[in-house]
């Protein structure tokens, strides 16, 4: 740890006890224990209040950390631009807003625009109401419910959680936001039909859902490219292709969520990119400056741009939204010298040699570990689903697959696993080291791993 830490920060400790309300935990046992708190952080390892080095499989918990920690020139970029100039709200411009926006564009063909906002959910909610706006102006009030995925997530606020696929993340927070409709999922170790091509039979059960509803009354559906946290799930071949061509031929808008996969996390970057999809919206935030500043951006193409100028007259005509913090410029500050990184340091060619290196050492341990049913994943964004039993496919006891994470955390490995989504279906392990990982880590982590199984399942 930095020299210049404090040696005792148990007063630290006893204020965050006392008085912060982390997210998504219960706070009973801290009662009796201390919470734990992140005091350094250094490529890829953390150290918590109580000296023990840690190595973080998830770059910070929730996949954002892409490019690793203690990044001296991010931190210099965000610090120069403050001073010069932190914030004005989002009806001017900035420096770093409009040559980031720029920089990004180059990376996604077909897209043009840049909307900023603070988090993943603002982002997509930004497209629930462009959808529902479009509908009102431009097909009569018609097309204006919004389809999403079984198993996806796109965020945490009431609307964002009307367009999530994981119950438990929904649960007690209703009534839900109307105009949301549930497709369902992709996943093909759980397939829901028989028979071949089972990537164009589950596109298929979107096409299915949409006649069902009235294709006049969909206006859009949002996908995430790889689902995130309910499994890790990889679509099958076929899939995208098929999804295409149904939302084209019933002009249906596509939204895509790139809150985890964007900036290289896949090993493209954008996870979309993998598959040959021309979306309408891209929507991104985590590790598009890898929390380092707080930013989220909504890309959109010029069409969709062109529809809410095309009566400058109407004073209801425009997208009347705002982000307060979309104002700031350290996002966009911090955004530019993160992507500068990803590119002078080859980050992305080297996500997918070391998401190819996880995946082998998975494969590996499933040989070795009956308990694990299946392995999946994209660039460094791995899962491993764990079974009580290989044949029948019977999910791991949700408790056993948390020993599983809480062995490799006394190992110091951080890794993560599903939680609060799926009832019955919260089996499986998730791994997304930062972009910056080398052989070395990646065999650190799945070496805790398969310590980790064979001391909880034997």
């Amino acid at each position: 740890m930095d020299g210049n830490q404090p040696n005792d920060i148990s007063a630290v400790v006893a204020a965050d006890r006392a008085h912060v309300w982390h997210h998504m935990i219960q706070h009973k046992p801290f009662e009796t224990i201390d919470p734990r708190v992140i005091v350094e952080g250094k490529g890829m390892r953390v150290w918590d209040a109580r000296g023990k080095e840690h190595l973080d499989a998830v770059s910070g918990g929730v996949w954002t950390v892409n490019v690793g920690y203690g990044r001296v020139s991010i931190a210099d970029a965000v610090r120069d631009q403050l001073v010069k100039m932190c914030y004005f709200a989002g009806s001017a411009g900035s420096i770093p807003g409009a040559i980031f926006a720029q920089r990004l564009i180059e990376k996604m063909p077909g897209l043009s625009r840049v909307y900023y906002a603070n988090s993943g959910s603002e982002a997509n909610e930004k497209v629930f109401k462009m959808v529902r706006q479009i509908a009102h102006r431009h097909h009569g009030g018609k097309k204006w419910k919004i389809l999403y995925r079984e198993r996806d997530y796109h965020g945490t606020t009431i609307t964002a959680l009307s367009a999530g696929g994981q119950q438990q993340r929904a649960a007690q927070y209703g009534p839900l936001t109307p105009g949301f409709v549930e497709v369902p999922h992709c996943l093909e170790y759980r397939r829901q039909w028989d028979g071949p091509d089972y990537g164009i039979r589950a596109a298929d059960a979107i096409e299915d859902v949409i006649l069902r509803e009235g294709p006049d009354t969909i206006g859009a559906i949002c996908l995430e490219p790889v689902t995130a946290g309910g499994g890790v799930i990889v679509p099958p071949h076929g899939y995208w292709d098929r999804v295409q061509d149904i939302c084209r031929k019933y002009n249906i808008l596509i939204h895509i969520d790139e809150v985890v996969c964007g900036m290289g996390r896949t090993g493209e970057w954008f996870g979309y990119q993998h598959y040959g999809i021309k979306p309408d919206f891209v929507t991104m935030a985590k590790g598009v400056a890898s929390g380092y500043a707080a930013i989220a951006c909504t890309v959109t193409t010029e069409a969709v741009f062109d529809m809410f100028k095309d009566d400058a007259d109407d004073p209801l005509g425009h997208f009347r939204d705002i982000s307060t913090f979309g104002g700031c410029t350290a996002g966009p500050a911090a955004a530019l010298e993160n992507m500068r990184i990803i590119e002078d340091e080859g980050l992305i060619a080297n996500t997918t040699a070391m998401g190819a290196r996880l995946m082998a050492n998975l494969a590996a341990l499933q040989d070795k570990h009956a308990v694990i049913g299946d392995v999946r994943g994209k660039g460094l964004f791995c899962g491993a689903e764990l079974v009580a039993d290989r044949v029948t496919k019977e999910p791991a006891a949700e408790k056993q697959v948390a020993a599983v994470v809480a062995d490799c955390m006394a190992q110091g490995v951080i890794i993560g696993m599903m939680n609060r989504s799926v009832p019955g279906l919260n089996c499986a392990l998730c791994l997304a080291p930062a972009l910056i990982a080398t052989p070395d880590d990646i065999d650190q982590i799945t070496g805790a791993i398969d310590g980790a199984l064979g001391r909880v399942f034997g």
